[in-house]
């Protein structure tokens, strides 16, 4: 299995779009917006009316399988190119006859309506020209696999507009080559669940969340994630034969024995948690388990404190508040995966709260950099040397958390009526 180097060519968009296109099961949802699509149209009809000869889309990566051709990268690209050519009246094509889901087909029809405006203000004598000019004057560069994992190889350094790709677009084409042995339906199921989650809100899980709580218990920075920093997801390889590597996943493997097939005498009857942010994941289908299973406590998390508090005790009009309530979530989420859920009772609630929103009274201003160092108890100004997240990775059980003893800050008078029900409620619980 390789690269087909016959296969590796430059082609014209009507060659490519006559190919046996396929999107594989895994395949991200189509989910260009307007910016974008209108981008593509602008810049391809720029480069009709100025007549360059060739303009490149860039690369399209594919893996051949029986005939057909599944599109790796470039599904973006080439589905806006086919609702434009189908706007200028060009039909011959196969790609938009594919199975797209509902998420796809709402981008395709907004993406349609705009770029049937931009049509229809063209005179046909010119929409049939720029539609030749898309067919035999535009072209990408065709790469061609006969191997799924190799394709992904590709990726890796691949996008749709050129740009560095997302950590977590990075994330999951690792992992899928870390699947090689696993259930071709299993596969298809995981991937299916991980595509069909906001990208946005994929984005903002590991950034705001996972990323900074697996190095805040640490001590360490959780500022800064980026591409570069993806290692903290890639687990534990299943090569990997060192004494940790296989205990940790023998232990993984006990937990999802136990889960399918029951309890024993030793343990409680109902299923086991199969994640720790403390413990190392391990790679290949349990990381796309392991990012569901955190974007769901999550979403549990955030429902939580809707219901517990009032509105405005949660601001949210400056970068700032928001920025405290997600230190407010992580620290709920970071408690909840050590001690489950229902262990967040209204004294955990009013404790983390408490912590969380004290840094919100004593700071006029808040940025990342001061949550960060707030997290790790560092911040002079609330709580000084109250390590939160490397605390509660300590605590033997939920009670641990009534031994912190908070400190009332140095409250900014302008916070003080500002942030009035904030001001309050601390009063209340703690006495001040």
């Amino acid at each position: 299995m390789a690269l087909l180097q016959d296969e590796l060519k430059i082609k014209k968009i009507r060659e490519l779009l006559k190919m046996k296109l396929a999107l594989p099961s895994y395949q991200r949802p189509y989910s260009w917006g307007v910016k974008s699509t209108n981008t593509l149209f602008l810049d391809t009809f720029n480069a009709y009316q100025e007549g360059v000869q060739e303009y490149r889309i860039g690369s399209v990566i594919l893996h051949k399988d029986n005939g057909r051709y599944n599109v790796v990268d470039g599904q973006q690209r080439l589905t806006t190119l086919s609702i434009l050519l189908y706007c200028l009246g060009y039909e011959d094509q196969g790609l938009l006859r594919e199975k797209y889901n509902q998420l796809s087909n709402d981008a395709i029809v907004t993406n349609f309506s705009i770029l049937s405006k931009r049509i229809n203000e063209l005179s046909e004598d010119v929409q049939s020209k720029y539609k030749e000019y898309l067919l035999e004057h535009c072209s990408a560069v065709q790469i061609v696999t006969d191997s799924e994992q190799e394709a992904f190889q590709f990726f890796d350094s691949q996008n749709s507009r050129g740009k560095e790709l997302k950590p977590h677009d990075l994330l999951k084409s690792y992992h899928l080559r870390e699947m090689n042995s696993e259930d071709e339906n299993q596969k298809v199921k995981i991937i299916n669940s991980w595509e069909n989650i906001n990208q946005d809100n994929l984005e903002d899980l590991f950034k705001i969340y996972l990323y900074p709580l697996t190095q805040w218990y640490k001590g360490k920075e959780g500022l800064g994630y980026s591409s570069s920093k993806i290692d903290s997801f890639k687990g534990i390889k299943g090569a990997n034969i060192y004494n940790y590597a296989i205990y940790q996943k023998a232990s993984n493997l006990y937990v999802e024995q136990f889960n399918t097939n029951g309890s024993n005498e030793l343990l409680s009857s109902k299923l086991l948690n199969q994640f720790q942010l403390t413990q190392p994941l391990i790679a290949g289908k349990r990381f796309f388990n392991y990012t569901l299973h955190y974007g769901k406590l999550l979403e549990k998390i955030q429902k939580l404190i809707s219901h517990f508090h009032d509105h405005d005790q949660i601001p949210s009009k400056r970068s700032g508040d928001i920025y405290i309530k997600q230190l407010y979530e992580c620290s709920l989420l970071f408690f909840a995966d050590r001690f489950g859920f229902e262990s967040l009772t209204q004294s955990v609630m009013q404790q983390l709260y408490s912590w969380s929103y004290s840094l919100r009274l004593a700071m006029t201003a808040v940025y990342p950099q001061t949550i960060n160092k707030y997290a790790k108890g560092l911040h002079e100004r609330a709580n000084f040397g109250i390590d939160m997240f490397s605390a509660i990775s300590e605590m033997e059980d939920p009670e641990g958390l009534k031994l912190l003893a908070l400190k009332q800050p140095d409250i900014d008078d302008n916070n003080q009526e500002k942030y009035k029900a904030v001001y309050e409620l601390l009063c209340e619980w703690n006495g001040w």
